[in-house]
């Protein structure tokens, strides 16, 4: 049996374990959260390194891209130095296909549409869901400037995130990642903010602890695209009034696990990570899988 774990900056309250089974191989999936402690999860990829098939960052990238361009995040580095064994990836290779190809899949069956309005919390954590939605004739509000600096500017192009991250990425991944994302117990706080750009899109996208962090009370009629979401998230969505819920990665015993958990599973599979920028040894398993998003209808308009 392999196993796979996510090590997380965020809550312990979210820890988790499961058992699937992917191209005939069993699996045992686990999510450690470290409340926000860096040095407790060096200390735990340091524990893991050689025990494990794959180690996942969770609540931290790894990464920063811009289309074919990637910033190393400097606390993840030392994350990823804390294990010489055992491969450590943090999802981004499943939000630069999976992700494209779930947006592509949801344009074509309909249930999205040209002309509908995207806000997404982040290009540069999502940048192949933003170019898959760009491409489909999807209208976008982009938050990197207000969800990660809090500076309450959207951005509305590919164009203006490309030219605006090309100055601030540099920067951005040098600073501590708690000034980024919150870590920790401020994960499960609540803060109602941006609400204007939360009523003014038709489907809400990208990661959900932003999601859950920010949203206010009314979402009727909202989509949202997200994944790492509990039966107790999924509960505060429904009660907020929203329509679907559609999840990027497959859930399993009742919670869709995080990209970082999933492309561990590959990596495990495939005995090594896949190789950016395109990753294609992913698309191929993608399709063996058979792999596209989950939709649950939370309530009907």
């Amino acid at each position: 049996m392999k196993h796979v774990v996510s090590v997380s900056l965020g809550s312990s309250k979210r820890d988790s374990t499961a058992q699937a089974v992917f191209l005939g191989e069993e699996f045992i999936l686990e999510r450690v959260g470290t409340d926000g402690d860096m040095q407790k999860a060096v200390q735990k990829i340091g524990e893991l390194d050689g025990k494990v098939d794959a180690i996942g960052l969770g609540g931290i990238d790894l990464y920063l891209w811009l289309g074919e361009k990637r910033y190393v995040i400097r606390d993840a580095k030392k994350l990823k130095q804390a294990a010489k064994i055992t491969p450590v990836v943090d999802g981004s290779g499943l939000k630069h296909t999976l992700e494209r190809k779930v947006v592509d899949d949801l344009f074509f069956r309909g249930i999205f549409r040209p002309g509908m309005t995207f806000f997404i919390t982040s290009g540069v954590d999502r940048w192949g869901m933003v170019e898959a939605i760009s491409k489909n004739g999807g209208k976008l509000i982009i938050g990197d400037l207000m969800f990660a600096l809090n500076i309450a500017i959207p951005l509305h192009s590919i164009g203006s995130l490309r030219a605006l991250g090309s100055v601030i990425l540099p920067i951005a991944a040098n600073l501590p990642f708690t000034v980024l994302y919150p870590t920790g117990s401020k994960q499960l706080e609540r803060t109602p903010k941006f609400v204007q750009y939360f009523k003014q899109a038709d489907v809400i996208a990208g990661d959900y602890l932003y999601i859950d962090k920010y949203m206010p009370e009314d979402l009727r009629g909202k989509i949202i695209l997200t994944n790492t979401t509990t039966s107790e998230n999924v509960e505060e969505l429904k009660k907020r009034g929203v329509s679907l819920l559609i999840t990027t990665t497959p859930v399993i015993e009742g919670r869709s696990f995080g990209t970082n958990v999933l492309e561990g599973v590959f990596t495990a599979l495939l005995g090594k990570p896949g190789t950016p920028p395109h990753y294609p040894e992913y698309e191929k398993l993608i399709a063996q899988l058979n792999l596209g998003p989950t939709i649950r209808v939370l309530n009907e308009d």
